[in-house]
């Protein structure tokens, strides 16, 4: 990265000063605004993601109940930010013109089929200052996939009823350059089960058959004895269902032996490298496409998608298959990541990922057994599977065997309670009954959420632990028949890392961790990679933070489309990105530095009105700023923050 290396303004020691005073960042006197009487303090989130709206309406109207003394405190209770759709949208047909008679749905059509009378109805163009009154997909990849519906239409309009720039179908999809997108038919033959899961079938029976295995080693004597006596006489019934029984253990037994020659190692997957690469945490909702493209400019390695659940990906349902969509410069280094509570359901989903989507364009299919979100682990996925982790590796085998050549990989937390942590006695489980390529480990506890601060020491432990269970393992006689010496699970720690010090401090003081993964650092501060390459603190001032939010408005417009709802989707996901954005701290306004994520800053006004203006808590000033990329905003926007937040006011 081309970055001028430069440090804060106004200080007498060039070199930024650690400080962990509790709770307080320490901002110099002349940035500091006083309160007025009748203003609350500041708020800020402490969650690391916000709860999704999809995940609510997955999981159903019981998944929302929430027990008598549980409050979401300081939180907006049952935000819906869906946006509104256009009343009068024109056919789909006709979005590049056309006429009626090229609808096959004819008069049954309820679309719009008028064009004039559409444009006349159609909400007024953008009119902002940065992209020069043209649109911003046009200019960049030579034509807009939204057509007449196009919100800044003057830009790529011909005359009254013709565009420049119309493209096939193939070419839309490749120009956008978004790959991991499932076909129509595919996904129908999922709506209408038609998909047969052959794999998932077979593996989930093989799993049937070693817990059988393992039931039986378990009866009592006295149950085998009764069952071995040959003078008790027994009703046809009962001898009917016994051999139908046996008949079906025998095949179980051939399908096991079966499982042990011809199931996926590790080492016969894609190669998983994960060392010294810098990774984005799979983050809910803010870590969208777009987020995830403006990290990979912004110097990231490895990206996830958005958290997956497993039922609605195996109907075929839109908004999950939406998810494992990708930009093409995410890969290589793009992992899908999935939740589910029951093998079937992870066995299932992968199958459905590898056999609809190109496997080339996923790097590992992540099992997340660390969420922590209420919703889910109510019905046993997400972190739940920490507290049955028999459970969590049958899901995890039913994975490896389905996916083809993808690698499967896990993301778990220390445990489900404050001073019970499991992680360290997982590992060796982990390595003698798995054949993952990695695991994650949040240095938290699921009842911690992100409360208190992550565990470095234990996950360092959990590291050390994981290769000393690989060396016994290695001299195991069980190894000889599954795992290769050369392969190695490689281990990632996660957790309240946001500044190029911490990284460098927990990668270098254990060399068991292969790399870190970093969530919330990466949202108040996207160029935190910049900082890692550089090894040392940038101060960016707001006319390059302003260029980031452009970058992110761009991908925005490209993923969600320049019409009326995309424009209020772009602005809705680019109000939920400030609302970590807005967290930064200068560092030019600092006493000390770095600002770490538990400490707020007292009011502060910034060496500059915009600089001001990107760090208000006040959503209007989001909301504000979007204008400047996607115009005034229309009147039925609707974003309301997970959190409650609040601004201050400059007397003058």
């Amino acid at each position: 990265m081309s970055e001028a290396k430069r440090h804060a303004p106004d200080s007498d020691d060039s070199t930024p000063k650690r400080s962990h005073t509790a709770g307080v960042a320490q901002i110099k006197p002349q940035y500091i605004v006083s309160l007025t009487s009748n203003e609350p303090p500041a708020s800020a989130s402490l969650d690391e993601e916000p709860t999704n709206d999809r995940i609510q309406d997955s999981m159903g109207p019981q998944g929302g109940k929430r027990g008598k003394n549980k409050k979401r405190r300081g939180q907006n209770k049952n935000r819906d930010n869906r946006q509104v759709k256009e009343q009068n949208p024109l056919c789909p047909r006709l979005v590049f013109g056309g006429a009626r008679e090229d609808c096959s749905f004819g008069d049954k059509c309820r679309f719009e089929h008028d064009l004039q009378n559409y444009l006349q109805g159609k909400a007024t163009e953008v009119q902002c200052d940065a992209w020069n009154k043209t649109c911003p997909v046009f200019d960049a990849v030579g034509f807009c996939p939204m057509g007449f519906k196009c919100r800044f239409l003057s830009g790529h309009l011909k005359d009254a009823e013709s565009l420049v720039g119309v493209p096939d179908e193939k070419q839309k999809q490749w120009h956008m350059g978004e790959v991991n997108v499932i076909g129509g038919d595919q996904k129908l033959d999922l709506i209408k089960r038609r998909f047969q899961f052959a794999k998932s079938d077979e593996v989930l029976e093989i799993i049937d058959s070693i817990q059988q295995e393992h039931r039986d080693e378990m009866k009592p004597e006295q149950q085998i004895a009764a069952e071995a006596k040959d003078d008790v006489e027994i009703a046809p019934q009962v001898v009917q269902r016994e051999k139908e029984l046996k008949e079906h253990r025998e095949r179980q037994k051939e399908l096991y032996l079966k499982y042990k020659d011809t199931r996926y190692f590790a080492q016969e997957k894609k190669p998983l490298n994960l060392n010294r690469k810098k990774i984005v945490s799979p983050l809910t909702t803010v870590g969208n496409l777009p987020y995830r493209r403006l990290m990979r400019k912004l110097g990231a390695d490895v990206t996830y998608s958005e958290m997956a659940l497993a039922v609605p990906l195996i109907q075929g349902t839109n908004s999950e298959w939406a998810l494992p969509k990708a930009h093409s410069t995410e890969v290589p280094g793009y992992g899908v990541q999935i939740a589910c509570s029951k093998p079937w359901q992870a066995a299932k989903a992968t199958e459905a990922l590898a056999a609809n989507l190109d496997n080339s364009n996923i790097s590992e299919i992540n099992l997340n057994s660390g969420c922590p979100i209420d919703l889910l682990y109510r019905q046993g996925s997400g972190s739940a599977l920490l507290d049955n982790p028999a459970r969590m590796i049958r899901c995890l085998n039913a994975m490896n065997y389905v996916s083809n050549d993808i690698p499967i990989t896990v993301k778990i937390r220390t445990g489900t309670k404050d001073g019970h942590p499991i992680a360290e006695g997982l590992m060796k489980r982990l390595v003698y009954e798995t054949d993952i390529s990695a695991v994650t480990l949040h240095g938290r506890s699921r009842q911690q959420r992100y409360t208190k601060s992550a565990d470095w020491d234990y996950i360092s432990k959990v590291a050390n632990t994981l290769r000393e269970s690989e060396l016994e393992y290695s001299n195991s006689e069980q190894f000889k028949d599954t795992r290769e010496s050369s392969h190695r699970i490689q281990f990632v720690g996660n957790g309240d890392v946001n500044n190029w010090e911490d990284w460098y401090r927990h990668l270098e003081g254990n060399s068991n961790i292969d790399s870190i993964m970093v969530a919330r650092g990466c949202l108040i501060k996207p160029w935190m990679f910049e900082e890692v390459e550089a090894q040392q603190y940038l101060d960016k001032s707001s006319v390059e933070r302003l260029d980031i939010l452009k970058d992110y408005a761009q991908f925005a417009m490209e993923h969600w489309g320049t019409d009326m709802y995309g424009i209020a989707q772009s602005r809705r996901y680019f109000c939920e990105f400030m609302s970590f954005f807005h967290r930064y701290v200068p560092m030019g306004i600092c006493e000390r530095y770095p600002v770490y994520l538990n400490e707020r800053p007292p009011h502060w006004v910034g060496r500059d009105d915009m600089e001001t203006l990107m760090g208000s808590t006040d959503v209007n000033d989001w909301i504000k700023l979007s204008e400047l990329f996607f115009g005034k905003t229309e009147e039925n926007f609707v974003f309301m923050p997970k959190h409650k937040s609040n601004s201050y006011s400059v007397n003058n």
